[in-house]
């Protein structure tokens, strides 16, 4: 009789902790803060274009690496905000989400035995990422700001640059820079970024950027894209996509900038792995990206809006927090409440309280370096966020 068998690879690591945390939410009717979807409407146009694309019949494949219309807008989009010149035909790929594009790039430049560094707290998709393409990853701590006992600090993570340079070796074959970043809200400076470039050409090194939240950043934050830098050009691929900036997470529409020949690597893999992302909604992503300037201002606001809702609703609920400057997260220090670890915490808030966060272990390589974190998002409604406030007050 036969024996089921799995791979090493699929052992070493779990299932996502957030979508898990959004099951357990729906199972216990609670408030979803767990996972990173508006609960909100699309804007009106966008959705008017993709319903438009179906009843002009545009059922059927677009070109694998996507629709001309769609990198034509990405291209321009780029021009337009970045000043960056791109090729659409030769350095564009479209692929179904930022997920795919990640896993895509790293199977197209990483082979087995190669280094990938990470920054952690890192999104939980990275380090199986990295595993899936046959690499080993390297993680660099961002670290938490010093507490100031108060209900509410303002967040700086930094990462140590001699950290940083000694994880740099001949088996380095990229690092993941995601910024603004998940879970932490940070947002790479200049200076952090200029560091980063001159060791990734130092070692001949990849730059994989996802930049999903460029646009949601607050206060004095700016978002410097490190392709931008120079000699970064040719060596770095950049993740976006529409998720998150048109409120559409469940679309499936994003993409890679990369240099040409990075690009055909990662235009076959991509290929293998999905053929292509959903060709009405690539029209309809074109429409998306020609949005004026004043869009993404009212995007920014109207999320920074939010995020001072939450940081008082948390602050007021006991929660120690850490401001984020970019990015709908919330990272929080949950050590003042007495639970034995994150896990307990967030089961006990969406079982008793009514209200979902995401244990903070799931962010980091080891459980115990999150252990007293868990993580919240405000991309939801006010009545959302006003019920999560009615229920937290159980905290006190």
């Amino acid at each position: 009789m036969s024996r089921s068998r799995t791979s090493q690879k699929a052992a070493r690591f779990t299932e996502s902790v957030i979508r898990e945390m959004t099951r357990l939410a729906q199972q216990h009717g609670a408030v979803n803060l767990s996972q990173g979807f508006p609960d909100f409407p699309a804007p009106a146009a966008l959705k008017e274009a993709a319903c438009e694309a179906i009843r002009q019949d545009i059922n059927q494949y677009a070109v694998t690496w996507g629709a001309k219309p769609l990198r034509e807008a990405i291209a321009a989009d780029l021009g337009r905000r970045r000043g960056v010149s791109v090729d659409p035909e030769r350095q564009i790929t479209v692929c179904c989400g930022s997920t795919e594009a990640m896993i895509a790039t790293l199977l197209a430049i990483v082979d087995p035995g190669d280094e990938v560094i990470v920054f952690e707290p890192f999104y939980e998709n990275y380090g199986p990422d990295a595993i899936l393409s046959g690499a080993t990853p390297r993680f660099v701590r961002l670290r938490q700001p010093a507490s100031t006992g108060a209900p509410a600090s303002s967040a700086d993570w930094s990462f140590d640059p001699d950290e940083l340079a000694a994880a740099f070796s001949n088996r380095t074959r990229a690092i993941i820079i995601n910024t603004p970043n998940n879970p932490t809200g940070k947002v790479f400076t200049r200076a952090e970024l200029t560091e980063i470039a001159r060791l990734c050409q130092r070692w001949d090194v990849m730059a994989v950027t996802d930049e999903i939240y460029e646009h949601i950043v607050y206060d004095d934050a700016v978002h410097v894209p490190l392709a931008t830098l120079e000699g970064m050009a040719d060596r770095t691929v950049t993740i976006n996509s529409v998720s998150k900036t048109f409120s559409v997470t469940g679309w499936r529409v994003g993409w890679t900038v990369a240099p040409p020949d990075v690009t055909g690597a990662i235009r076959k893999v991509h290929d293998f792995l999905t053929v292509g992302a959903a060709a009405p909604l690539q029209a309809a992503a074109a429409v998306a990206l020609a949005s004026p300037d004043s869009y993404y201002r009212d995007l920014a606001a109207s999320y920074q809006a939010r995020r001072n809702r939450l940081m008082a609703i948390l602050a007021g609920a006991g929660f120690v927090c850490f401001e984020p400057r970019g990015a709908y997260y919330i990272m929080t220090d949950i050590s003042g409440f007495g639970f034995a670890d994150d896990v307990a915490f967030a089961r006990h808030l969406v079982e008793q309280i009514g209200v979902a966060s995401v244990p903070g272990s799931s962010f980091f390589r080891d459980p115990a370096s999150g252990r007293t974190a868990v993580r919240f998002t405000f991309c939801k409604r006010d009545d959302t966020l006003a019920e999560a406030e009615r229920r937290l007050a159980r905290m006190r």
